[in-house]
């Protein structure tokens, strides 16, 4: 299934790189996605666009990894070339044998170990139709579509792949489960990935109780999969570079075409303004992003936002240019240690991600 062109995004005026070159402002931009490109770009992100398993190298000290890779290429060979729905029986003849295996596949692991190239790589494999979104964009598309026409529009799939299934929003986790009964009992596949949080690794639980118990009744189709390592985003990588001058960031703005730039307070404040389900669309033809005077966000809100601007950006590849503090500062000690912990280590570890990939 191809993602839906860019010219499918209606806006309401959007401003693009103008002629004379100056840089985009990302404040400007106030996105209309109409709810087919929300379906039709449930595909995943550049940055795997053609991953499959044979380019994922497993850490040689991690055999999980290797083990993993295992599990998923075994599932994939459950998928058939079908529609996914359960084959009709027959009186007259005996049919042919249906694929066996779970229902579902969960990836559980810690930040950067690969979980989303391996979920890529299945949904490469799989026969369509297919689908692959984030949990965020799942719920996103629910509140787009409603939920029976949800159900309707993936019951036809072969397989639905969920990364980053959270488990912090107590009604999007039954909205969540719900949808994923409906798909199960129309034959749909299911994998999802999750992260576990730092101090929890080396407990040999991991999150994978978590997520058995919230998904209830849909806990015995799902096989649990534990990856163990280290971020590769920082393995052996050095540290993210410094802020620079504002100086610098305009610069960086003014040379590079495509290039946004926008003051982070005030694209903070525009985010408010603007649904999360469009801050891809918001993206748009954008190369590369250029803020100034990060600093440290302290309302819960407004700092979820940022994770999905956070999320919308590393899918897109897009270096970041900064001034301000580093964004290893930017959530502030409580909020690392409170209920949304993980979506904020995930953020953290993808903008220094993308300011590494701005100093290259």
């Amino acid at each position: 299934m191809p993602a839906a062109p860019h010219s499918a995004t209606a806006t309401e005026p959007i401003a693009a790189a103008s002629a004379a070159g100056s840089p985009i402002a990302l404040t400007d931009r106030r996105p209309v996605v109409p709810a087919e490109r929300l379906v039709a770009e449930m595909v995943p992100p550049p940055r795997f666009a053609d991953v499959s398993f044979g380019t994922y190298i497993p850490d040689p000290n991690q055999p999980s990894q290797y083990e993993a890779v295992q599990v998923l290429e075994q599932f994939a060979g459950t998928l058939g070339g079908g529609n996914g729905s359960a084959p009709k029986r027959s009186w007259f003849r005996r049919s042919a044998p249906a694929p066996t295996g779970p229902a579902g596949v969960y990836l559980d692991g810690g930040y950067g170990v690969g979980k989303t190239h391996l979920l890529a790589s299945l949904w490469h494999t799989a026969p369509g139709p297919k689908a692959f979104g984030t949990f965020v964009e799942l719920t996103n598309l629910v509140g787009a579509l409603g939920f029976q026409q949800a159900v309707q529009t993936l019951s036809g799939h072969t397989l639905l792949c969920i990364d980053e299934f959270e488990l912090d929003d107590p009604g999007d986790t039954v909205l969540v489960s719900t949808l994923l009964g409906r798909l199960v009992d129309a034959g749909v596949k299911l994998c999802a990935t999750s992260n576990t949080l730092p101090e929890k690794l080396g407990e040999g639980r991991f999150a994978a109780a978590d997520f058995l118990r919230e998904i209830q009744g849909l806990s015995a189709h799902f096989r649990p999969t534990r990856i163990d390592g280290q971020d590769y985003r920082h393995r052996g990588l050095p540290d993210a570079p410094p802020p620079y001058p504002d100086e610098t960031v305009d610069a960086v703005a003014a040379r590079t075409t495509g290039a946004s730039l926008d003051d982070f307070d005030a694209l903070l404040a525009h985010l408010s303004a603007v649904h999360p389900s469009r801050y891809g669309a918001m993206l748009d033809d954008v190369t590369a992003v250029c803020l100034r005077g990060v600093r440290q966000v302290d309302d819960q809100s407004t700092a979820l936002r940022l994770v999905v601007l956070a999320d919308r950006m590393y899918d897109r590849e897009l270096p970041i240019t900064a001034s301000g503090i580093p964004f290893d500062q930017v959530f502030p000690e409580d909020m690392l240690r409170g209920g949304y912990r993980k979506k904020y280590l995930r953020a953290i570890s993808r903008l220094v991600a993308l300011a590494r990939d701005s100093a290259k």
